[in-house]
């Protein structure tokens, strides 16, 4: 199996299986003499690692993560990068392969079962191996990492619609986003998640969502044209990510129904004697650069395929049947994309960060 390295000079190798032994990440490029250590990494696994809330998968991981190499103690005693790939690894301490073998030769609707089987010709039925969302963590851990990587920039997700149940944007509250096992800026509307959530979990099925990420601080200039953009390489950071078909940047496919002077983001000069955009409609990217405003960013995540009401599909042996997927899944696999979403958007930001460094030297 190949492609699983993304980026260009700050590059993330992903790998291991959902229930193999342990899964991680191999992170290249990061420059020397940044202080990390394993306790700033582990800060963001937490909020992205299962059986948290009963609104998640009960899978039981403790996602404790550590680094193999790639840092080194400087002379204060500071460990930090040295430069070298730095290996990350998170161990699998609750795999139950056995609530799959009634399924192992049956593909899952909706699931990557037959595409993998069409491809390879083999598949990991035991909660889908590679294509399965346990993955995910190690793009976090790598995450953790490139924020590391680029100064001043602030990077925070949000749980912005399930269903078809949207948040009030006039209630946004970042500070809501911690307070939530939705990671929602909206209480009220998190509140009526919850109601939402439990009828589809005991339901057996799962609904899907939208996730929006922002980072504040990335200075005008980032990105190249035409095919380095950085909101060309954001939309394939994030569609990459597990069950997400839909990616939008700013007012994303809003814009269609926009006038030109609606849409029109125009310029001012601010109260520092700098360029000032009076709206954002395009989400902080102009012709594939930043423009010094918010980077914003959403992506749909379609439901949970692992659902307990039988589906019609065939086995391996080209019979008709039916399935039922046991197990512990996500009813709404979205909550836990938030921290996904925002390891995506760093690592997405760190390499266009060290490409315009290389470029034009600032």
């Amino acid at each position: 199996m190949s492609h699983n390295t993304f980026g260009h000079l700050f590059r993330v190798t992903t790998w291991g299986e959902s229930h193999g032994p342990a899964i991680g990440a191999v992170v290249d490029g990061c420059p020397p003499g940044i202080a990390l250590e394993a306790a700033e990494i582990q800060a963001y696994l937490d909020q992205r690692k299962p059986g948290q809330s009963r609104f998640t998968t009960q899978r039981q991981e403790t996602d404790a993560v550590k680094i193999l190499s790639g840092v080194f103690p400087d002379d204060t005693g500071r460990q930090v990068t040295t430069g070298t790939p730095i290996a990350l690894e998170i161990e699998n301490v609750d795999q139950r392969s056995k609530d799959y073998s009634e399924i192992k030769d049956k593909f899952r609707p909706g699931h990557a079962d037959f595409t993998y089987e069409a491809k390879y010709g083999i598949r990991d039925y035991r909660g889908g191996g590679r294509s399965s969302a346990r993955e995910t963590a190690s793009r976090v851990a790598a995450g953790a990492v490139a924020r590391k990587v680029v100064p001043g920039v602030k990077i925070r997700g949000a749980l912005v619609q399930i269903g078809e149940m949207t948040i009030e944007r006039d209630r946004w509250d970042w500070d809501e986003v911690g307070r939530n096992p939705f990671f929602s800026p909206d209480k009220i509307t998190a509140e009526r998640w919850a109601d939402y959530l439990d009828k589809i979990r005991k339901s057996g099925s799962s609904v899907g969502a939208i996730i929006e990420v922002v980072a504040e601080g990335v200075p005008a200039g980032w990105g190249a044209p035409l095919y380095g953009k950085l909101d060309q390489d954001l939309a394939s950071a994030m569609m990459s990510i597990n069950a997400v078909k839909g990616v939008e940047i700013g007012e994303g496919m809003a814009a269609a129904a926009l006038t030109g002077e609606q849409n029109a983001d125009e310029i001012r000069i601010g109260a520092d004697g700098k360029p000032h955009f009076l709206f954002n409609h395009a989400g902080g990217i102009l012709g594939g650069i930043s423009t010094g405003q918010p980077v914003v960013c959403r992506f749909a995540v379609k439901p949970t395929s692992s659902i307990l009401t039988p589906r019609r599909t065939i086995d391996k042996q080209g019979h008709e049947t039916e399935i039922i997927t046991k197990g512990r899944h996500d009813p709404c696999v979205g909550i836990r994309a938030v921290p996904v979403g925002e390891a995506m958007m760093a690592i997405v930001l760190a390499d266009h960060f060290l490409r315009h460094r290389g470029q034009a030297g600032a």
